[in-house]
């Protein structure tokens, strides 16, 4: 829900009279009336103009908002909209990272590897902070595998054998998908492909990853979310993706 201290700073924004109505519907948690939606505009300090047809507008909001019984309502995809117009509860740093993040899509080649870091960013700009957390970490450790199957192969294989000589050569990341995460996080950093201070906040993500994949009480917030995955982006996906 929007706070009206944050409805006073985007009603005076460059937005189209549906935006700033949408605006006005998200800072309820029922459907309102049209004088209701003045009033807290007019709360707000902006008069909503005599020219303007709330109604006829939010009508044609093609599923933005509806009409209900008890009043108008803004719609799950009015939230979304929203969101995409940058109206969130999450602070512009932690918007920065999801932008970034962004960003790197271009330059991961793997389709799948793709899959999973676009879905974590969607988690997160929907502030669902839990499943950003364990979808960022499955597109991180995907690339690193990735990353050690085409470049680093024989040294890991040979890293593997020395502290098990029963070892059986990996040959494709599903190979390497057999070792528990930190294991994997420990043998690329004792092949330096990852520096130890890398891999102690690799392991910490890790820790976080398995906290939010798990039924528990842990509360996650926007600020932890974004920690995570800028630490993620800066030491996974822009050195390796």
């Amino acid at each position: 829900m929007l706070s009206r201290s944050d409805l006073k700073i985007w009603l005076y924004r460059e937005l189209s009279q549906r935006d700033k109505l949408l605006l006005i519907l998200a800072t309820w948690d029922r459907p309102c009336q049209i004088k209701e939606i003045r009033n807290r505009a007019k709360e707000a300090g902006f008069q909503v103009p005599k020219t303007w047809n709330p109604s006829a507008s939010l009508g044609n909001s093609r599923g933005l908002a509806i009409r209900v019984q008890e009043g108008w309502e803004i719609t799950d995809a009015g939230k979304q909209h929203l969101r995409n117009l940058g109206v969130t509860k999450i602070g512009p740093a932690a918007v920065q990272v999801a932008t970034d993040l962004r960003t790197e899509l271009l330059h991961i080649k793997s389709n799948e590897i793709r899959t999973f870091v676009e879905e974590a960013i969607k988690c997160y700009e929907a502030e669902l902070y839990r499943s950003a957390i364990v979808m960022s970490w499955v597109g991180a450790i995907a690339i690193l595998q990735s990353h050690v199957c085409k470049e680093y192969l024989d040294e890991f294989n040979q890293e593997m054998r020395r502290i098990n000589p029963k070892w059986k050569n990996a040959k494709t990341t599903d190979d390497l998908g057999i070792l528990r995460e930190a294991d994997f996080l420990d043998r690329i950093a004792a092949c330096s492909i990852i520096g130890k201070n890398v891999k102690n906040e690799l392991k910490r993500c890790l820790d976080l990853r398995n906290s939010c994949g798990h039924p528990n009480s842990l509360k996650i917030g926007a600020n932890t979310a974004a920690h995570h995955i800028e630490i993620l982006l800066l030491n996974v996906f822009r050195v390796f993706g």
